[in-house]
């Protein structure tokens, strides 16, 4: 096992109206606030009104910026940056799944000395301070609400990327399983597939780590085991609320604690192909998974057999890659590019991405003839 340090400075609320007390949590943020939100449907919920009612009871001034699409796009956090320096902000309130999150992050990040998050986020530029986030949770996949990483997308490159700094830990996060119950059955299986990823994506990092091994085990079953009903009783508070907490720890640093790293090449390989089709995020993830597990088998084939024996009940390689491709089939999730209506040129076109951002992860290395082996695959 690997040295580390457990850090985690997010104060997390979870449970059935926990938004309730976020406004008693707010007097030490400031005055002014920038609530993100996305395209509006907290507004046909219920969710936004009862977020603006904290918000007043804070007595907050509130400036409001919606429109944050489910790809996190540089240009909105660009221009709400420019929007903190004009009125000042003090503190920025997202209220959304991971893309309102994350763009509140990069903001956050970038805010205080006008910085572009582009420059911030390729590391050509170093903030030292950030303004304060608090996250209210909408929708259960990417973990962002319990660490400090963000990923944001510059449509001008087709190229997204992610970033992390401690300063960019929410302060307070807010996670009612009740304001998941709208979700669309699609989402909300893109959401099972995302949390598996990001579980698996630390599980296939480097180093022995093996209490990390089964705490990844346990959350990827416990995604198995509530992923049909969940389906298809979506109004089930209980079943969100397992969805939502495994989401969380599968990203929060303890499926890594005692490895050298995580991976990630899948969420690399992954980004690509949202950057270029607007594909849904955890579709990507479910596009290369399968894929990946075949590139990597003959590296590592022991950790593929373990996987597959303690969650597929199957001690093979073949158990693993066809347990979790039917996994994902089960959810509705595609498993080839095909699937999701990529075809023909558009196949050159994403690997010649690969090809330009060094699409990778931090374990394995991937060279232009892997990327026509994956590609191949999927």
């Amino acid at each position: 096992m690997e040295n580390f340090t457990a850090y985690n400075p997010v104060k997390l609320l979870f449970g059935q109206g926990v938004t309730g007390q976020m406004s008693n949590n707010l007097h030490s943020f400031g005055k002014r606030v920038l609530f993100l939100y996305g395209k509006g449907s907290i507004k046909n919920n219920g969710i936004y009104d009862e977020v603006i009612q904290e918000l007043k009871l804070a007595g907050k001034e509130v400036y409001e910026f919606s429109g944050i699409k489910p790809n996190p796009s540089v240009t909105d956090a660009r221009r709400a940056v420019r929007i903190c320096s004009e009125k000042q902000i003090d503190l920025i309130l997202a209220v959304g799944g991971g893309s309102v999150i994350d763009t509140a992050k990069a903001v956050a990040i970038s805010a205080p000395e006008k910085l572009d998050p582009w420059e911030v986020f390729t590391r050509k530029v170093k903030p030292s301070k950030a303004l304060p986030v608090i996250a209210v949770l909408t929708l259960a996949a990417t973990g962002t609400e319990m660490n400090m990483f963000s990923v944001i997308q510059n449509e001008e490159i087709n190229e997204k990327i992610g970033f992390g700094v401690p300063l960019m830990y929410p302060k307070q996060s807010y996670l009612d399983p009740a304001f998941t119950r709208t979700v669309s059955k699609e989402y909300t299986a893109f959401g099972i597939v995302d949390l598996i990823a990001h579980a698996l994506e630390n599980y296939f990092g480097s180093g022995e780590a093996t209490l990390a091994d089964r705490y990844v085990f346990s959350i990827v079953n416990e995604a198995i085991e509530i992923a049909d009903p969940l389906l298809a009783d979506p109004d089930n508070y209980d079943l969100r609320a397992r969805m939502m907490w495994a989401a969380t720890n599968a990203l929060n640093g303890y499926t890594n604690y005692g490895r050298k790293s995580g991976d990630f090449a899948v969420h690399a390989l992954g980004h690509s192909i949202s950057a270029l089709f607007d594909t849904p995020h955890g579709a990507t993830l479910s596009i290369i998974y399968p894929a990946w597990l075949k590139f990597i088998s003959a590296i590592v084939p022991e950790r593929l057999v373990k996987l597959g024996e303690v969650v597929f009940n199957d001690a093979s390689i073949d158990g693993c890659i066809n347990g979790l491709t039917n996994l994902f089939r089960s959810l509705n999730s595609p498993v080839t590019l095909e699937e999701a209506q990529i075809v023909g040129k558009d196949r050159e076109i994403l690997k010649q991405l690969w090809i330009n951002t060094k699409a990778a992860g931090y374990t394995y290395e991937i060279s232009t003839v892997d990327y026509d082996r994956i590609l191949s695959l999927i």
